[in-house]
């Protein structure tokens, strides 16, 4: 083994060491504290990039915030997941919310996950863009690689494994399309969110 692989999986175990931490002070730290205020400075401040009005509820879970951008006027509920890993070679990950997003409680959305056609069920990232004004439903699953596309409905309880595209609405597992929205305009703001949640 070469000093440069050596020194390369040192460098990548304190790396992970130290997003593990950030992780849990994340989660059970910063996702307790009563206030949107405090909880946007200190995601900011580990590298999430947050647009103004735009708030994320308590207890949520976040994988490596660097990697992790959500634009202005977006309402993220309780008990969320975001993923923004984008640490492997060559990786493709990270994760990109637009404007005017409207994400329900307890709905998860990963950028990682292993590839299961692989001998040695290695790991994968790819990025998760959702764009402006879409409204995914509770306890909704939005896997790797996903774009949702502007004006987007996901209906509660879906699990999205494909691209959606402008105004559709999707629903079930696998998501499938079950509708198109008829709204010809968007151009809304979602307004304020609830106080110490």
């Amino acid at each position: 083994m070469s000093n440069r692989t050596l020194t390369q999986r040192i460098i990548g175990r304190l790396t992970a060491w130290y997003l593990e931490f950030i992780t849990g002070f994340l989660w059970w730290g910063v996702g307790r504290m009563p206030s949107h205020h405090c909880r946007r400075f200190y995601y900011r401040l580990f590298g999430m990039k947050i647009g103004s009005g735009s708030v994320l509820h308590m207890m949520g879970r976040i994988y490596d915030p660097r990697h992790i951008e959500i634009g202005e006027d977006t309402i993220i509920g309780e008990r969320f997941t975001l993923d923004g890993r984008k640490q492997l070679p060559n990786s493709n990950g990270g994760l990109k919310i637009g404007n005017h997003v409207d994400i329900a409680s307890e709905v998860m959305i990963w950028t990682s996950q292993h590839d299961v056609h692989s001998e040695d069920f290695h790991a994968i990232e790819e990025k998760v863009v959702i764009n402006d004004y879409v409204f995914i439903g509770p306890r909704s699953i939005i896997l790797p690689g996903v774009t949702i596309g502007k004006g987007a409905i996901i209906a509660a309880g879906s699990i999205v494994t494909k691209d959606v595209s402008e105004k559709e609405i999707v629903g079930g597992t696998p998501a499938k399309p079950i509708g198109k929205r008829k709204v010809e305009k968007l151009n809304y703001k979602l307004g304020r969110a609830r106080l110490f949640q």
